[in-house]
């Protein structure tokens, strides 16, 4: 096990600097100017512009650029982005209160989620799994800043039970709208446990089990549930950084101050190093989820190797 970390560990290096090339070209070779509009109104003196490209190596070709850019990456240094501040201090600062959000939201899709695919499954045909079907697809076919604007609407401001910012960051504050960047997600876990729960249902496996005696409920706990979560816990974990970095929609909508209103803010200045280095963050966050879910591959089912 502690191998195929390590392998896996050094898989991540040419994959993490393969897409962080990609980033950096998309965001630095696009036509632009970085400097316009730093100045106000008014045209930036020339030797404000002189320093300002200087500072940021502008006036080298980009392939140049990522190499002062990878020279600081191997040292941990994400770069000063174009107001002088510390990116990784920027990320840093926010980190968790988008981690929180993510956290709730992948719960959120765990526990109803998984519960529901189940209670669906479980009644295939019937009542249950019509509710079921139709609620996921109410949800998925909503828009998430739809979804985001009714709960403001309905939980804040009409009922009062959530708070309709969540400026600090509190776990209170978090919950609405944590649970409404999960929503859709939930919608896609329920079916997808749903459909891979009824088809284990009718696998020889299954019903050799009840014919030697084995019970319902523990055929379908240690056998049917385990193998029908497999791709359930491959999607949340893909979903993980996808919400890490998705969260934009939603933090602008209850204007929190996380990682998605920071790549906004960026993107909306132009401001191009702390673009690169929060994708570049959330990159690694994707590639380390990855590899949690691929280990949970072996718990789940006993003959996945990893040795």
């Amino acid at each position: 096990m502690g191998t195929y970390i390590v392998r896996r560990l050094l898989q991540m290096i040419p994959v993490l600097i393969g897409s962080t090339f990609l980033i950096f070209l998309m965001v630095f070779a696009l036509p632009g100017d970085p400097v316009a509009g730093r100045c106000g109104e008014r045209a930036c003196p020339e030797a404000y512009v002189a320093k300002f490209t200087q500072d940021y190596h502008l006036d080298k070709p980009v392939l140049v650029q990522y190499g002062y850019y990878v020279g600081k990456l191997v040292r941990g240094d994400l770069g000063t982005n174009f107001y002088g501040n510390s990116v990784l201090h920027e990320l840093a600062v926010r980190f968790p209160t988008t981690l929180r959000l993510a956290v709730i939201a992948i719960l959120f899709e765990i526990v109803v989620g998984i519960g529901a695919g189940v209670w669906a499954g479980m009644r295939r045909g019937r009542w249950p799994d019509t509710v079921v079907t139709i609620g996921s697809l109410l949800i998925i076919s909503v828009p998430i800043f739809v979804i985001g604007a009714l709960a403001q609407l309905i939980f804040g401001i009409k009922l009062g039970i959530f708070p309709v910012t969540s400026t600090s960051g509190t776990w209170w504050q978090l919950l609405l709208p944590g649970l409404v960047l999960g929503s859709v997600s939930v919608a896609y876990v329920a079916r997808l446990t749903r459909t891979n729960l009824v088809e284990n249902l009718r696998a020889d496996y299954v019903r050799t089990a009840k014919a030697k005696g084995l019970g319902r409920g523990r055929s379908i706990g240690l056998h049917t549930l385990r193998n029908s979560l497999i791709p359930v816990v491959t999607y949340i974990g893909a979903d993980f950084g996808a919400l890490m970095g998705g969260a934009i929609v939603t933090e602008r909508i209850f204007n929190i101050n996380g990682i998605g209103s920071f790549i906004f803010r960026s993107i909306s200045q132009r401001d191009g190093v702390s673009v690169v280095g929060a994708v570049v963050m959330l990159v690694f966050v994707y590639l380390l989820m990855n590899l949690l879910v691929d280990l949970l591959y072996g718990a789940l089912d006993p003959r996945i190797s990893h040795e």
